[in-house]
C-alpha cells in the first residue's frame, strides 16, 4: 500500500472545507476507512488500495441554513383567505384600502414582531 495521496482540503475562517480527495497513483475516489491497529481515521482508494491519513476527523458536513425571508411562502392570494385578520390600510400601489395581516414566520433569536399586509385587491406586500 501506498502512502501518496491528494493534500489536505483548504482552510477557510476556522472550520475546515470538507471535499472530495483523490489518490494520486489512480486519480480514483479516496473514501473514508478506520485503521483499527492505530485506530485512526484514513483515505483509502478502492481501485489500488493507496492510503492516506486525513488530518481531520470530519468527513461529512450538513450545512443547514440559508436565509428565508420573513414573506417566503407568501403568496398574493393571501387576500381571499377567510382565516386572516382584515385591517383598513391603503396599499401605497393601488391605493385600495382593505388588506389582510399576519405576523412573521420566521423564527429567529433576532426575529421582532412585524406585521406585514398583504393588499386584498392588487396582492402587493407591504
Amino acid at each position: 500500500m501506498s502512502d501518496a495521496g491528494t493534500p489536505a482540503p483548504a482552510t477557510s475562517g476556522r472550520r475546515e472545507k470538507v471535499a472530495f480527495r483523490f489518490c494520486r497513483e489512480c486519480s480514483n475516489m479516496l473514501y473514508p476507512h478506520e485503521d483499527r491497529i492505530g485506530n485512526i481515521l484514513m483515505y483509502r482508494c478502492r481501485t489500488c488500495q493507496a492510503t492516506e491519513s486525513a488530518s481531520n476527523n470530519c468527513v461529512f458536513r450538513n450545512t443547514l441554513g440559508g436565509s428565508t425571508g420573513e414573506t417566503a411562502g407568501v403568496t398574493t392570494d393571501v387576500g381571499s383567505d377567510p382565516t386572516l385578520p382584515r385591517s383598513m390600510k391603503p396599499c401605497p400601489k393601488c391605493g385600495e384600502n382593505e388588506c389582510v395581516f399576519f405576523q412573521s414566520q420566521q423564527r429567529t433569536e433576532d426575529t421582532k414582531m412585524r406585521l406585514f399586509h398583504v393588499c386584498c385587491s392588487c396582492g402587493t406586500i407591504h
